[in-house]
């Protein structure tokens, strides 16, 4: 056994779940007790177990088997226990029954593996006097500070596949296919995996789209003879006239009313397309398929090596930061960096370039 100034631990998966998170469970869990004889306590739920103190302690053999398992054995919610909609069932406000059970329990630290709300919490928990570590997943890949976040590589391949699939019936039947993927503030599994899938259009939420733009480059290949495209629609893609709409509400002090039963971007895509080509258009969304199912080789790489480094971490004492990669390295940040940002796709990023070079269109 190595020395560890860090004796006891919680782990909580909180927010969406993903392909991974079982990979990096196991892998803090396996660091935790076969290198330091640190204790393990499995929090159910996310926060909302630390505020209800739904918690185990772990042994090895919980972490045994789950390295290609999806999903999470700590199961997540999207519990947020900094907003003001305390329980009037509760004793006490969320975030100081959170601190009550991590004294409770006699933990050093507290492990929060999620996206950007869950290490936005973790740092105002640590602001609190909580010793915290985070994780990043989530297929959306934006969280800030960290190349890439495990999840996302599991969720291109589920994409890449669907757009493979949608190509031999949009061959078939001379058609144009639209395919919504995840991604509400950031597009790179929309870019990632319409890059991969050799999609005709792909539309971020980054670059806003021009309708008119979108239907002359497919009017254009058909003209070519290629009667069939796919396109490829992040959920957040907006318009240009949408982008102004909202500026303009924004200038005037107020909200840009909400549609309740607007349609999804991709199905608002289709319509602009069929109404302005004449061409048989068809929308696909995948939703909760790209977040489910096991996680790829890279995720679970990618999970261990950040486990591993989050117990490294611990075991010096050193507290309040995520766990990342820069550059091909596995390293850390504070998270004051992470809290409250998005990572989004660079309008210049260099697999945008790339793809606008193959002919990919952006709509603008």
């Amino acid at each position: 056994m190595q020395k560890s100034k860090t004796k006891a631990i919680g782990i909580l998966t909180a927010g969406g779940d993903c392909p991974g998170l079982n990979a990096a469970i196991r892998s803090i869990g396996k660091a935790a007790l076969g290198m330091y004889d640190m204790q393990v306590v499995g929090i159910s739920s996310g926060f909302h177990g630390l505020v209800t103190n739904q918690t185990r302690i772990l042994t090895d053999r919980d972490f045994s088997g789950i390295l290609t398992e999806g999903g999470t054995i700590l199961g997540s919610s999207r519990e947020k226990p900094f907003d003001k909609d305390d329980d009037e069932a509760l004793s006490g406000t969320k975030p100081d029954l959170i601190r009550e059970n991590y004294q409770k329990l006699h933990l050093d630290c507290l492990v929060c593996i999620g996206g950007n709300g869950t290490q936005t919490t973790a740092h105002k928990l640590s602001g609190m006097g909580l010793n915290v570590i985070g994780l990043p997943k989530t297929i959306d890949n934006d969280l800030a500070e960290t190349d890439f976040c495990f999840g996302f590589f599991s969720a291109v391949d589920v994409c890449t596949e669907a757009i493979d699939r949608l190509h031999t019936t949009a061959h078939s039947h001379s058609r144009i296919m639209v395919l919504e993927t995840m991604g509400h503030k950031a597009g790179w599994l929309a870019l990632y995996s319409g890059i991969a899938g050799g999609g005709d259009v792909i539309l971020i939420p980054e670059i806003p789209y021009e309708p008119e733009i979108i239907a002359e480059h497919l009017i254009d290949r058909a003209r070519k003879g290629k009667q069939f495209s796919i396109v490829v629609v992040a959920e957040g893609a907006k318009s240009v006239k949408d982008v102004d709409a909202k500026k303009q509400a924004k200038a005037n002090g107020r909200q840009k009313n909400k549609k309740g039963s607007r349609p999804s971007a991709g199905y608002r895509v289709a319509a602009e397309i069929e109404k302005l080509t004449g061409m048989d258009t068809r929308v696909t969304v995948l939703g909760y398929l790209q977040r489910g199912g096991i996680p790829s080789p890279i995720d679970r790489t990618l999970a261990t090596s950040l486990g591993s480094e989050a117990i490294k971490l611990m075991a010096k004492g050193a507290y309040n930061r995520m766990v990342c990669t820069k550059k091909g390295q596995v390293t850390s940040v504070p998270l004051e960096k992470v809290a409250g940002q998005t990572a989004k796709v660079p309008p210049d990023h260099t697999f945008v370039e790339s793809a606008r070079l193959v002919g990919t269109c952006f709509g603008d």
